[in-house]
């Protein structure tokens, strides 16, 4: 065929009339047809994506999330139904994503208040077990602003493509907790001469990141320098959740309680307040006069608080949940043919002993690794195969000195 007579197989343009006409073995396609045919490509790929995250997600109802969580988390039931809502319509937003509507349903990331041992942690981690998708846990407390000692902002998301085996689709459906979020609060109201590169500069540095963008992500971590290769990650289906102590923050909240309390009726506005939980009156506004920036506060819309333990609660986290303390005890004593008893009496010692220094749900940890040590150092090289650990010996094995320990850890 002379070279003037070649024309596009599929529509039939002649090569003057296209920009670039390729040649095949039999055929020759122009770049109108290759634009749209990739163009139809993308579109029937978005199809099979979205029909493919239907069947990788494991999306259950609230009731049935919530319903997950009592099996592996004890007490704190508002916060399991807040959470259950809003990672249900966070990842039933994905599900939708692609149906033609008028209507842009925003994220619902959450944040997190409760003392330390409550359980914060292990509620991200459990809900991402249920719903199959990546989950990275990072510290805030290490993150400066850009061109400071210490990690970028990005290097959440790094964790994050860690967690997902490097698969950017899953990744940018993951979780992200970020602990110890009252760390980068305000370190004052007052104007500073100085930068507060941990604090308030990091806050501002996660702003984007929270509402939704596409951001260059160093895929083996560290500061990002011109020569390097990025990752472009999505954060639009990211969900976001924050947890943090708060340390203090009662004061805040009581201060906002009583500024309308004026002379001798003052003492009744006080009687239906639980002074023990303050925590559960908590709103937006105690986060901004902790230090946290009003614009960082708006991106996290779910506010939930952990209750504190009680005796009864710590009680039950000892052998109630899936992964209990003890039930994990007993299954090591198992692996080497030893049977573990516990009596009752050891028990509420061991959560009295918890209570008094203040250490939580961790703090049962520390107080049984204390009583078991000795046993699980001899008994697998003797002949014994029952252990039985009563009041007695729970005592006698958090002698004086171990004590002292546990106190300075308080």
């Amino acid at each position: 065929m002379a070279k003037e007579n070649l024309e596009c197989s599929f529509c039939g343009r002649k090569k003057p009339e296209t920009n670039l006409l390729i040649a095949g073995i039999d055929a020759h396609i122009c770049d109108r047809c290759i634009l749209q045919a990739n163009g139809i490509v993308a579109e029937e790929s978005k199809g099979a994506n979205t029909q493919k995250l239907s069947d990788v997600l494991t999306l259950k109802k609230p009731i049935e999330i919530k319903d997950f969580l009592d099996q592996f988390v004890i007490g704190q039931d508002r916060t399991k139904k807040v959470l259950s809502v809003a990672v249900y319509n966070h990842y039933k937003r994905l599900l939708q994503k692609n149906t033609h509507d008028d209507v842009e349903i925003q994220k619902s990331n959450i944040i997190m208040v409760g003392q330390t041992g409550t359980g914060k942690t292990l509620m991200a981690k459990t809900i991402a077990k249920m719903l199959n998708v990546p989950l990275a846990i990072v510290d805030a407390t290490v993150l400066t602003e850009a061109g400071y000692v210490g990690e970028d902002v990005e290097s959440i998301l790094t964790r994050l493509l860690q967690a997902a085996d490097y698969d950017l689709e899953k990744a940018e459906r993951g979780i992200v907790f970020i602990d110890e979020i009252d760390k980068i609060a305000r370190k004052s109201d007052n104007p500073s001469i100085t930068r507060d590169v941990s604090g308030e500069g990091v806050q501002q540095g996660l702003l984007k990141l929270l509402e939704g963008t596409v951001v260059n992500v160093p895929p083996k971590g560290g500061r990002k320098h011109p020569d390097q290769k990025f990752v472009e990650v999505n954060t639009e289906n990211i969900l976001f959740i924050a947890g943090g102590a708060f340390d203090g923050i009662e004061k805040k909240i009581s201060n906002r309680l009583n500024m309308q309390a004026v002379g001798y009726s003052a003492s009744k506005a006080d009687e239906g307040l639980d002074q023990e939980n303050l925590l559960q009156y908590i709103i937006p506004k105690d986060l901004k006069d902790f230090g946290l920036i009003p614009e960082i506060i708006g991106r996290l819309p779910v506010l939930t608080h952990m209750n504190p333990l009680d005796k009864k609660t710590l009680r039950a986290i000892l052998t109630q949940p899936k992964n209990a303390i003890i039930k994990q005890y007993e299954k090591l004593f198992e692996m080497d043919g030893i049977s573990l008893e516990v009596t009752n009496e050891a028990l509420d010692f061991l959560v009295e002993k918890a209570l008094e220094y203040k250490l939580g749900a961790r703090g049962l940890r520390s107080l049984c690794e204390s009583v078991f040590t000795e046993a699980m150092f001899s008994m697998p090289s003797g002949e014994e195969k029952e252990f039985k650990v009563d009041l007695i010996y729970a005592k006698k094995m958090l002698s004086f000195e171990i004590e002292k320990k546990l106190k300075a850890v308080s």
